[in-house]
């Protein structure tokens, strides 16, 4: 498809944002008026799933249009492997300027990167990004900012945080001087001078992500609400996985003033660590309106695709555990609202029920701008949801896996091989099947245990429903396996793929 001018994109992706907690959805306590407004105007796809938790491999799959057997970053530690195709290297190809603020959780390709690269020390960000402000793993360039404000330098960004003892859900900087309006306030600069001709720009917000600790100016509407209670666990109906994660997951994974496990935190405690939750999300949600009101301000906003979503969930106290590992919808399901101007944004306001996964982001966004989307791409555009339409042969289920290779031993205390540490998913209307390479499936009925507390894998009256979701799995992964070069045939007349002749540059490693 050919490309067409006066595209661009704000992408805006938050970090650790559970799928049930926007305002406009009906959630009980969280404030989101702006994301409310974007859904009002826009669309909200409410079954929108992940592909792979922590950030790292979920954010692969964003960037590709790849499920995570086929990129391959299993943890946030795996490298990113050059021959990949990229959503900037493809927005470059098309001519769109790619321009970041934020992170990409990434590790370079060691076959073609120097090893004593500084960037094999921690994770990094993507090439081919035009990076406007970085927050990479040791947050240097905020913390340098927060000194030059007279706050001391300490050892780590979760320092600040650690000495909070007794104020567990107030954080240690006021809201002006947050991560989150740090973040915002370099997307306002950029969108008041924003690049000629055709532009994407990721703005990479660090909340709701750990320390659960919010500014205040947040904090104060939430304090004396109850909020939801969490998910409590079944011990009749459990998972060794989902009990390895209750031994193994400490409650610093929430707070780093905080001691002990995650499931011996009091209701107390967890129902505080909720309050900052929902204040953190209000806080990006603020954020967002700001940069959203530049954008209109500045004239863009009637030829701007504009996409909110996260890279994972939260288990927020699910079943004793906090952090992003689990079992349950809670780490996987996430927020997306997309609004787009003109004929391709006439569905506004509306809310659709299908699956979506993030694999459908990079091939929405290439489609908005006019860009061939690469054969390799397992996801599919949502421009057609987008006016009002709902294609006849979309999915009826969505796919995640979770590689935790990285934490045996640790968070997840099992006797396991690193190639057995995974389980790939399959969930649908009524049920949530997980299959793993080392431990007993888990099967959990949506319709009568929403909360997917009791494990139904091992009772013979479920057998039928085991056999047709492994099924369902394994046709799945057979008919997604990687398509890079599979769709290119030789002839006598030369290379064709799919029956033309061969006109796009085959990806290749840098």
């Amino acid at each position: 498809m050919a490309h067409r001018p006066g595209r661009k994109v704000l992408l805006i992706v938050a970090d650790q944002w559970r799928g049930d907690t926007l305002e406009s959805l009906g959630h009980p306590c969280v404030a989101t008026p702006n994301l409310s407004r974007l859904a009002a105007r826009g669309t909200t796809f409410a079954r929108h799933f992940v592909q792979g938790t922590p950030c790292g491999p979920s954010r692969a799959s964003l960037a590709t249009g790849q499920y995570l057997m086929n990129h391959r970053v299993a943890t946030n530690w795996t490298p990113t492997s050059a021959g990949l195709p990229s959503l900037p290297r493809l927005l470059r190809a098309a001519g769109v300027a790619p321009c970041l603020i934020g992170y990409t959780t990434t590790i370079p390709d060691p076959r073609v990167t120097p090893h004593d690269d500084p960037r094999f020390r921690h994770w990094s960000i993507a090439e081919g990004w035009e990076v406007l402000r970085p927050f990479e793993a040791g947050r240097e360039a905020y913390l340098r900012w927060l000194e030059g404000r007279g706050h001391p330098r300490l050892e780590s960004y979760e320092a600040h945080f650690a000495t909070l003892r007794g104020e567990l859900a107030r954080g240690p900087f006021a809201a002006e001087e947050h991560d989150s309006r740090w973040l915002a306030e370099a997307a306002v600069e950029f969108l008041r001078r924003p690049p000629e001709g055709d532009w994407l720009l990721h703005l990479g917000f660090f909340r709701p992500h750990p320390p659960l600790a919010a500014p205040e100016a947040y904090l104060a509407p939430y304090r004396g609400i109850e909020p939801p209670a969490p998910t409590a666990c079944d011990p009749a109906g459990t998972h060794p996985y989902l009990e390895a994660l209750r031994r193994g997951t400490r409650a610093t994974v929430a707070h780093p003033a905080l001691e002990g496990l995650a499931a011996e935190l009091s209701p107390a405690e967890v129902a505080e660590l909720r309050r900052a939750y929902y204040a953190l999300c209000s806080e990006v949600d603020a954020e967002v309106g700001r940069v959203l009101a530049v954008l209109e301000e500045s004239g863009q906003l009637d030829e701007t695709l504009v996409l909110f979503t996260s890279d994972h969930g939260e288990q927020l106290g699910d079943q004793g555990l906090v952090g992003k590992r689990g079992l349950t919808g809670a780490s996987f399901h996430v927020p997306l609202v997309v609004a787009a101007p003109g004929a391709t944004g006439a569905g506004g306001g509306r809310v659709v029920e299908r699956f979506t996964e993030a694999v459908d982001l990079l091939p929405t966004i290439l489609d908005w701008l006019g860009a061939e989307i690469p054969p390799s791409c397992d996801g599919r555009s949502l421009l057609p949801f987008l006016a009002g339409e709902t294609p006849e042969d979309w999915r009826g289920f969505a796919v995640y896996e979770q590689d935790f290779r990285d934490v045996l031993g640790t968070e997840v205390p099992l006797p396991l091989g690193r190639e057995e540490a995974c389980f790939m998913a399959l969930r649908d209307e009524r049920w949530a099947f997980v299959h793993f390479a080392g431990l007993p499936p888990a099967l959990f009925d949506l319709a009568e245990d929403p909360g997917e507390t009791r494990n139904l894998a091992d009772d013979p009256a479920h057998a039928g429903v085991v056999a047709d979701c492994t099924r369902r799995l394994l046709t799945h992964r057979l008919r997604h396996a990687d398509r890079t070069l599979t769709s290119w045939r030789v002839t006598p007349a030369g290379l064709v793929r799919d029956g033309r002749d061969s006109a796009p540059e085959l990806a290749t490693p840098a």
